[in-house]
């Protein structure tokens, strides 16, 4: 039987990219601007993004890829909600005199892009670049250096429950030269006793990903709730951005021990007369 014809479009998008990225190589392609915005992977509906809202299988299968790319052509994959995202969260860590030695947690850190960031110090080499929604790190004079690449936290944490999720972030740390970011594979739904005392959590797309698995996503963002209370320091606070959820739906789902402390801007758009925002990103506070 034919496959869908999702299926084959995307497996087209795909061969087409590697033929690019072959291209580019040899000089043939050059590179383009990134676009404006960006798509999230979890509700952008095509089969990629399905894939990777079916759990841990669907999400290892996706890093492993993202591996194998980043090992063959130094590609590190999607930012998730895009660098403004990482931008937001630093800028509000800055805003409100964060301690630089504070421990953060990053709640499946993915391809730990966001670690890099908060850790690597002004070193004068380290720019970083977005071409469609992908980032890539490199030393060439023509880039442009990132403004979050000088922040420089020294107790960073990176969790996530596939394995090829935490290699991956292990290969671009290295790559990088840092050594002070710790990585571990955890299920946050099933956290270690270790995991525990952090002054700040971090959550881009995470939630969303648990709230869209169809096998009892109800009991598992009570599961997620009972989790972050647990690794939280009291007064800490837990930052989250979601495309999936509304501003009112947060604060329902974080009720239980959790405050809002702040709304942070996130982009608007306007349909049909009415306006609203892409994403929610809250700061929440352990009470």
């Amino acid at each position: 039987m034919a496959a869908p014809t999702a299926v084959r479009g995307a497996e087209r998008d795909e061969r087409g990219r590697g033929r690019r990225r072959r291209r580019r190589r040899r000089g043939a392609v050059p590179r383009v601007r990134p676009r404006r915005g960006w798509v999230c992977p979890v509700c952008a509906g095509n089969p990629r993004a399905v894939s990777v809202a079916r759990g841990r299988r669907g999400w290892d299968a996706v890093y492993k890829r993202e591996l194998q790319t980043f090992q063959e052509y130094g590609d590190t994959g999607e930012i998730w909600f895009g660098e403004e995202s990482m931008t937001r969260l630093i800028r509000w860590m800055q805003k409100h005199k964060i301690p630089l030695d504070a421990s953060v947690l990053d709640i499946g850190t993915g391809n730990g892009v966001f670690l890099v960031e908060l850790v690597a110090q002004n070193s004068g080499n380290l720019y970083v670049l977005q071409y469609k929604r992908k980032m890539i790190f490199c030393t060439s004079s023509r880039t442009y250096p990132s403004s979050q690449a000088k922040f420089g936290f020294s107790d960073v944490t990176g969790i996530d429950y596939s394995p090829s999720a935490i290699q991956l972030s292990q290969n671009i740390i290295e790559k990088e030269g840092l050594s002070n970011i710790k990585l571990k594979v955890e299920d946050f739904l099933n956290p270690s006793t270790k995991l525990s005392g952090f002054h700040i959590c971090i959550d881009k797309g995470t939630f969303d990903a648990i709230s869209l698995n169809p096998d009892n996503a109800i009991e598992k963002r009570k599961q997620y709730v009972e989790s972050l209370s647990r690794v939280l320091k009291v007064k800490g606070f837990f930052l989250i951005t979601s495309c999936n959820w509304t501003k009112e739906e947060l604060l329902d789902e974080f009720s239980e021990g959790f405050e809002l402390f702040e709304e942070l801007p996130t982009p608007k758009f306007s349909f049909g007369g009415r306006s609203g925002n892409s994403v929610a990103a809250l700061v929440f506070q352990k009470t």
